[in-house]
């Protein structure tokens, strides 16, 4: 865990030089080209059976085979196609687009593996075979996991107090009706009670461009934060809910090529808080006399995602714009306007070596709203290694994140077994160094104890990343961090 002890003389000067090394990172890779990558190692597999087929005929493509799909339909895979039946294509471009295909088809989440190849008949026209194994879709989760932000605050912060476990089930139903479409359901107790349904739907429309999203939402906590000190959030507990709230939301999400993605969303929220927990800050929902909160809001984000294999990305790029504004009714709440941009680069610079760069702008345009309302860096992936003890509140941040790994281990280990899903589990092990900072404006006037806003912070380290099959990935780290504190860091979710 962390410690306060003061860093040496020589790791403040590697801090400062890598900071100076991640912004020269940084600028590198914005400015770098976003055309479509080349196929992930993940997916490089070269087909026993490929024909060689001349590289400077044309091709027409005369049907397109595919097999394995028990349950996905036929038009979900051919949506992620470049392309159709009838086609021509010349021979050299062929073998390139099915691998940027296979690609696709990949980030769907959909299938174990994937194999193509043209079957080239040697008379100017070719069939197109795809051969998929489907993953296994259907998941009834048990639920057992930490109620704070991660591992380390739990560990740290709340003394690793196991009555901080939330516990329950969720259900995720995949590739629902075998259209692409998810279903989730949640029932979630313990520290916190909470009870979700999502519905999504990727596609209305014969084009496959159109889909919908619907959320609804009920949460109800007896344990809740609700003041922050020290940039540490300050829990209370009672027998009685201290805050409930309701919310359901619909997006509308439109995707007009392969790489890019709109939506559009409107949702209602509607809170109610405790006399308990007005006593416990007046400031909660900023009037001390109030005791519920409600309000519409609307957004609308952009993302342009172009990257290898989704859940652990080693080539690609990845952008993603936002803006929100809550408070669209004359009787609401509150009003709260803010924008988010994140950009991701990833390169492979061969023999196993990978870099990444993560970049994240926000900004909000209201400063004087309730505490409960406050933007703040440190929740999901937005923090800098090192600080994830910390939760920083400002209307505005920036943050950068770079890691250069290697990968030093990569194996399939074969589980036998009847299930054709599971017979296969595959493990990559990387070892990587980083360097990621940060700055967040205060809010105007506030003021907890020792604050982290309007000033750098910096962090560094080293670690190992395992990732194995279904999205499944799990980081050691080790970090030291500009305040003169260092630490072991353990998380279970992929860095970005």
């Amino acid at each position: 865990m962390l410690s306060t002890r003061a860093l040496p003389i020589s790791i403040v000067v590697e801090s400062m030089w890598a900071l100076r090394i991640s912004v020269i990172f940084s600028i590198i890779l914005l400015f770098s080209s976003t055309d479509a990558q080349a196929t992930a190692d993940s997916v490089k597999q070269k087909s026993k059976n490929r024909l060689a087929i001349d590289t400077s005929s044309l091709l027409s493509i005369k049907r397109i085979l595919i097999v394995g799909n028990k349950i996905t339909r036929d038009f979900i895979i051919e949506r992620e196609l470049t392309l159709k039946t009838g086609d021509t294509v010349r021979s050299q471009a062929l073998l390139k687009i099915i691998e940027k295909d296979k690609i696709k088809l990949l980030n769907t989440r959909l299938f174990n593996t994937i194999a193509m190849r043209p079957l080239d008949y040697g008379d100017g026209t070719a069939d197109l075979l795809i051969e998929v194994s489907e993953r296994w879709y259907t998941f009834p989760v048990p639920i057992l996991e930490l109620a704070d932000r991660n591992f380390n605050e739990w560990w740290q912060n709340y003394d690793h107090d196991l009555r901080r476990l939330n516990y329950g089930l969720k259900l995720y139903q995949y590739n629902f009706r075998g259209r692409n479409e998810t279903l989730l359901l949640t029932a979630k107790f313990g520290f916190t009670n909470i009870f979700k349904l999502t519905y999504r739907m990727p596609y209305l429309d014969k084009k496959r461009k159109q889909g919908l999203i619907f959320d609804i939402n009920y949460d109800e906590r007896k344990n809740l934060a609700y003041q922050t000190v020290d940039n540490i959030l300050n829990f209370a507990r009672a027998d009685q809910n201290f805050k409930t709230s309701r919310s359901a939301s619909l997006t509308y999400t439109y995707r007009n090529t392969f790489y890019h993605f709109h939506a559009f969303n409107f949702e209602y929220n509607r809170n109610t808080i405790s006399d308990s927990l007005v006593r416990l800050n007046p400031e909660y929902l900023a009037n001390p006399l109030a005791r519920g909160q409600r309000f519409g809001a609307i957004s609308y984000s952009y993302t342009y995602e172009n990257r290898d294999f989704v859940s652990y990305p080693l080539k690609g790029s990845y952008l993603s714009t936002a803006i929100r504004h809550q408070g669209i009714f004359q009787q609401d709440d509150i009003r709260k306007t803010e924008m988010n941009i994140t950009y991701a680069k990833y390169l492979d610079l061969g023999k196993h070596y990978f870099i990444s760069n993560y970049s994240n702008a926000y900004v909000s345009f209201q400063n004087d709203i309730p505490y409960a309302n406050y933007s703040a860096l440190g929740y999901n992936r937005q923090f800098v290694r090192g600080y994830e003890v910390y939760l920083i509140e400002g209307p505005q941040f920036v943050l950068n994140k770079t890691t250069f790994k290697k990968r030093i281990f990569n194996r399939t280990f074969d589980l036998g077994g009847r299930l054709e899903q599971f017979r296969e589990l595959p493990l990559t092990i990387f070892a990587k160094v980083y360097s990621d900072f940060a700055y967040v404006w205060n809010y105007p006037g506030y003021a907890n104890g020792r604050l982290l806003t309007d000033h750098l912070l910096n962090g560094v380290g080293f670690g190992l990343d395992f990732v194995s099959s279904h999205d499944a990935t799990m980081r050691l780290e080790y970090s030291f961090n500009a305040e003169g504190e260092q630490g072991f860091f353990f998380h279970l979710k992929k860095e970005f």
